[in-house]
C-alpha cells in the first residue's frame, strides 16, 4: 500500500512539473530525436510559428545530411541594424546529445511561449535574432544512437563519419594571438593559414561558414561528460607543467567569467560545483585550467569573427535515458533563455561617416581591453562589457578617429554612435597589424575530454 502511495505521489509530482511548462510538454515529447526526428521537428515549429521563425541549412555533413539551423526573429531572414545575432550550437560531439534535445525543447518553448503572449519571450524575440543549431554532427550522432544509452561507450559516435573530432578541428589561432601579443600584434579577427578550407571538415567548414555570414555576437556550444560552463581561453599559452595548473585569461576574462556565472547560477546545480566526481568552484572553469585543447571552437569564435562563445558541459552521462530528459529539461530551461539575454548588455551603436553613410568593418576598441571588434556591413557594432565607464574609439581607413567616453549600466545596452569624418591621405594615421600567417604546427592533445 505504501509504495503505491508513493508511485501515485511520484506521478503526481511529474504531471505537475511537466503541468508547469503550459503548452510546450503537451506540443513535444521528450525523447531522443534520430535525425529524421529532429528535422521534423525543426519543420513542426516552424509551421506552428511561421512568422517568427525561419529554417535553412549551412551546409551538408559527410554523409551528407543538412545541417538544419532554426531562426527565431520578428523578421525572420533579415539583418535588422542594432538587433544582436546570437547563436547556439549543440551536438558537436555526436555521442554527447542532451544539448541536441534540449535545443529542439528550446525551440518548441519559444514557439509556444511566444504564442501564449509570454512578454519575456516576445521581448526577446522582437528583440534579438536567434540561431539554433541542435547538431553540428549528425553522422556522429546516428553511430551513438544506434548504440543507445544503454551501450553507449565515452568515444563511440565522437568524431563525425571520418572520426575526426570537430573541436580539435578548427585553425589553431591560439599561437597566432600569443605570439601578437609579444609583438603587439592584431588583436582580432586573426587571419587563417593559406588553404585552411582543404584543412577542415565539411562540418566545421560550414560552421566557419556560417559565422562569416553573420555578426554573431554572442554564443554557446553544448556538450556533455561533465557539468560545467567553460570559457576562453581553451589553449595554454605555455606548455603544462605536471601538477601545476595554467589559466589562459583572455582580455575579456572578466566578462567571459560573468557570461558563464550567468548560466551556472541560472542552472539548477551546476553552480553548487560538485557534478561528476569534480569539482568546479561556482560551476565555471578556465578551459585552459581545466586541461589544455587546440583548435577548438569556442577559441576560434573570439578570435576570428567578434562573436564571444563559451562551452557549456551539461551531463555527467553523455547520452542520458530519456527518463532524465524532463528533469534536464527543467534544470537547464531558466539557464537557456537567461544567457541569451546576456547578448543585450555593454554597449552598441553606429559608425557613421560625416553624409550619415555607414561604415562597415569599423574597428571599435575600449581602452583597457585588448581585444577590439568590428562593426557589420551595416555599420553597427556590438561590444559586451561589464557596468563601468569606458572610453571608446572607432577608426577606419580613410577616417579620422573618433572617441567617446561612456557609462554602462547593469541594464541593457548603452547606445553609442560614432560620426568619423574623412581624412585626407597625407594625414592619415593608419593602425599597421601583422598579417603574418601562423607557420607554427600544434600537436593535438591526446587526450580526449568532454570538450
Amino acid at each position: 500500500m505504501e509504495q503505491s502511495r508513493n508511485l501515485a505521489r511520484r506521478v503526481a509530482l511529474m504531471l505537475c512539473l511537466l503541468g508547469s511548462l503550459g503548452p510546450l510538454a503537451r506540443g513535444s515529447e521528450f525523447q531522443h530525436h534520430r535525425y529524421e526526428d529532429m528535422v521534423r521537428a525543426m519543420f513542426g515549429v516552424q509551421s506552428e510559428c511561421p512568422y517568427i521563425t525561419r529554417i535553412y541549412s549551412i551546409g551538408r555533413s559527410v554523409e551528407g545530411r543538412h545541417l538544419y539551423v532554426l531562426e527565431f526573429s520578428d523578421n525572420p531572414g533579415i539583418h535588422e541594424a542594432l538587433e544582436p545575432e546570437f547563436k547556439y550550437v549543440g551536438n558537436m560531439h555526436g555521442n554527447e546529445v542532451l544539448g541536441r534535445e534540449l535545443l529542439i525543447q528550446l525551440c518548441h518553448f519559444l514557439c509556444q511561449e511566444y504564442r501564449a503572449g509570454n512578454h519575456r519571450i516576445q521581448q526577446l524575440i522582437h528583440d534579438t535574432r536567434i540561431h539554433i543549431l541542435p547538431s553540428m554532427n549528425p553522422d556522429g550522432y546516428e553511430v551513438a544512437a544506434r548504440q543507445g544509452p544503454e551501450f553507449n561507450g565515452y568515444l563511440v559516435g565522437r568524431g563525425n563519419a571520418r572520426e575526426m573530432d570537430l573541436n580539435r578541428n578548427f585553425p589553431d589561432l591560439n599561437a597566432l594571438m600569443y605570439y601578437y601579443e609579444k609583438t603587439s600584434g592584431r588583436n582580432h579577427h586573426l587571419p587563417l593559414p593559406d588553404n585552411w578550407e582543404q584543412q577542415v571538415e565539411p562540418e566545421t567548414l560550414a560552421v566557419i561558414k556560417w559565422m562569416q555570414n553573420y555578426n554573431f555576437v554572442l554564443s554557446a556550444n553544448l556538450h556533455g561528460g561533465a557539468v560545467v560552463a567553460n570559457y576562453p581561453f581553451d589553449k595554454s599559452r605555455d606548455p603544462r607543467i605536471r601538477g601545476r595548473v595554467t589559466s589562459a585569461a583572455s582580455p575579456d576574462d572578466k566578462i567571459f567569467k560573468k557570461l558563464a556565472r550567468t548560466y551556472s547560477y541560472a542552472h539548477s546545480w551546476m553552480h553548487e560545483g560538485w557534478n561528476c566526481g569534480d569539482y568546479f568552484d561556482e560551476g565555471i572553469t578556465n578551459g585552459a585550467s581545466w586541461y589544455s585543447l587546440s583548435k577548438g571552437m569556442q577559441d576560434f569564435n573570439y578570435l576570428s569573427t567578434n562573436c564571444f562563445e563559451i562551452t557549456l558541459e551539461l551531463s555527467c552521462d553523455k547520452f542520458p535515458p530519456e527518463s532524465a530528459l524532463p528533469r534536464e529539461w527543467l534544470g537547464n530551461r531558466e539557464a537557456l533563455v537567461s544567457y541569451i539575454e546576456q547578448v543585450h548588455h555593454g554597449i552598441k551603436g553606429m559608425v557613421y561617416d560625416e553624409n550619415n553613410n555607414p561604415i562597415g568593418n569599423a574597428e571599435v576598441a575600449v581602452s583597457g581591453i585588448n581585444h577590439d571588434v568590428t562593426s557589420g556591413p551595416e555599420g553597427d557594432y556590438y561590444r559586451l562589457l561589464l557596468p563601468g565607464t569606458y572610453t571608446v574609439t572607432a577608426s577606419a581607413p580613410g577616417y579620422h578617429p573618433s572617441t567617446s567616453t561612456v557609462t554602462v549600466g547593469p541594464a541593457e545596452a548603452i547606445q553609442l554612435h560614432f560620426y568619423l569624418k574623412s581624412a585626407p591621405k597625407h594625414n592619415l594615421n593608419t593602425k599597421h597589424h601583422h598579417s603574418k600567417k601562423n607557420l607554427s604546427s600544434t600537436k593535438v592533445p591526446t587526450k580526449l575530454g568532454p570538450r
